[in-house]
């Protein structure tokens, strides 16, 4: 409703512009029983069920970081329902409203978590089951260095990769998919990753199909080989290592900016300014704490 009180909101920008396309993201979305209260990433994702399904067995839940409801169920799901609306209004004309909350933006993400309940991923409580650090085969270890190495040999063609790679052999190991044994093998696995730095595991594991690779840290992930190949990391002017845009098109690939963020309220005045407000209109709102100024540049 803030929009609504600036005279701003959807119904009166529609009828100025039908074509518009008007995006609302919010948490908890534009209706219901929390539509006006206050949340973080953690508890949308906690009303959309996904929360539950986060966590290691016998531990509270746990939700990674803020990256699952915000960006993924809210920002991404919002980018996603502008194209949609633009496509539309290729073909209609008419713009729309995008209902765009972070609740149901995750939820709809966890589709597969409930179209696969009756295949037996999920039979079992939290961090006993397949993907989510109950199999052995699909869990992180700790090496010699302080490191760690992720594996995810679920097909049975990689499993036995793992296990070569691991220095075991397969007939004397129980069944991969024996849910009893999983525990113990999760032991032996640990104590045998353990016993070499993540370099050494990487010499083994690289170029098999054994599913097994370095977690690699903020500081090492733009000098790994694979990253540098395929320039998924660049350096903006202040040297700060940041993701390339992805995903890469072929005809119209993005072009990167290297420039550094712009400060709040930097080009708050030029942009204003072009837009036909007066010095002195962007002076009263600076002074009612309307808008933010910045300016970067020392005046010397």
């Amino acid at each position: 409703g803030v929009m609504e009180r600036f005279g701003l909101g959807p119904e009166d920008l529609l009828q100025e512009n039908p074509r518009l396309i008007y995006a609302r993201l919010t948490g908890f979305g534009q209706s219901g029983k929390y539509a006006k209260s206050a949340g973080h990433d953690i508890n949308f994702l906690a009303l959309s069920g996904v929360l539950s399904k986060l966590g290691r067995k016998n531990e509270n839940p746990y939700a990674p970081v803020n990256l699952l409801a915000d960006f993924a169920g809210g920002g991404v799901m919002c980018a996603m329902g502008i194209v949609i609306a633009l496509f539309e209004r290729a073909r209609s004309g008419r713009g729309q409203v995008i209902d765009a909350s972070m609740v149901k933006g995750a939820a709809y993400l966890s589709s597969f978590l409930w179209k696969s309940q009756n295949l037996g991923l999920w039979s079992q409580p939290r961090g006993e089951n397949l993907l989510d650090s109950g199999a052995p085969f699909y869990e992180t270890y700790r090496t010699s260095d302080g490191k760690y190495m992720a594996v995810g040999s679920i097909e049975p063609q990689f499993y036995n990769e793992l296990i070569k790679g691991l220095g075991l052999n397969l007939d004397e190991l129980p069944a991969q998919m024996s849910f009893s044994d999983w525990p113990e093998m999760k032991q032996k696995f640990a104590s045998i990753f353990a016993q070499k730095t993540q370099a050494e595991w990487c010499h083994i594991f690289d170029g098999t199909d054994a599913c097994v690779t370095p977690v690699l840290s903020f500081d090492d992930v733009a000098s790994h080989q694979h990253n540098k190949e395929r320039s998924s990391f660049i350096k903006n002017d202040q040297g700060e290592i940041i993701p390339r845009p992805a995903p890469v098109l072929s005809r119209t690939p993005a072009v990167p900016s290297c420039k550094r963020d712009p400060f709040i309220g930097e080009h708050t005045e030029e942009v204003l300014l072009e837009y036909g407000f007066t010095k002195q209109e962007i002076a009263k709102l600076h002074s009612d704490k309307a808008i933010e100024l910045k300016n970067p540049k020392a005046n010397l």
